[in-house]
């Protein structure tokens, strides 16, 4: 049996908006949009390793939700897992540090404005039927 290694993307919704971030690096996927988010470590729980990729790459606390249904293929031996996430009060407010060069807050009217990394689309469609807020039209 194949290794399957778990990246976490995180929804990150403050007020309504959903957290999006460009990517600068690696050079094939500059300029397009994702969920911000990484690879599981060895031993570390998913939910884990939301709170501590969010902290790394955004400088932010965040309290990891609940996990979006589904699960989405990524380039083998990868597949990728959406959580939902909050900031925690008094947080920083999320800055690119690592791999992105742009973060942008969407409404769930403005998700379809930008242009996300094709293994996104179906994560970003099934956050928003999952865990889209409630009365704001996708």
């Amino acid at each position: 049996m194949s290794e399957r290694i778990v990246v976490v993307g995180a929804a990150l919704w403050h007020e309504g908006r959903l957290l999006a971030a460009r990517r600068s690096a690696p050079a094939e996927l500059a300029g397009r949009w994702e969920l911000p988010g990484g690879k599981v470590e060895p031993g570390e729980s998913s939910r884990a390793a939301v709170v501590r990729e969010l902290r790394e790459e955004l400088g932010v606390s965040v309290e990891a939700g609940e996990r979006v249904p589904g699960e989405w293929p990524l380039k083998p031996p990868y597949v990728m897992q959406v959580w939902t996430a909050a900031l925690c009060p008094g947080s920083a407010a999320p800055r690119p540090l690592q791999d992105h060069d742009e973060l942008r807050w969407l409404t769930p009217a403005e998700i379809w404005h930008v242009d996300w990394l094709d293994h996104d689309v179906p994560a970003v469609e099934a956050t928003l039927a999952h865990a889209a807020p409630a009365g704001q039209d996708t």
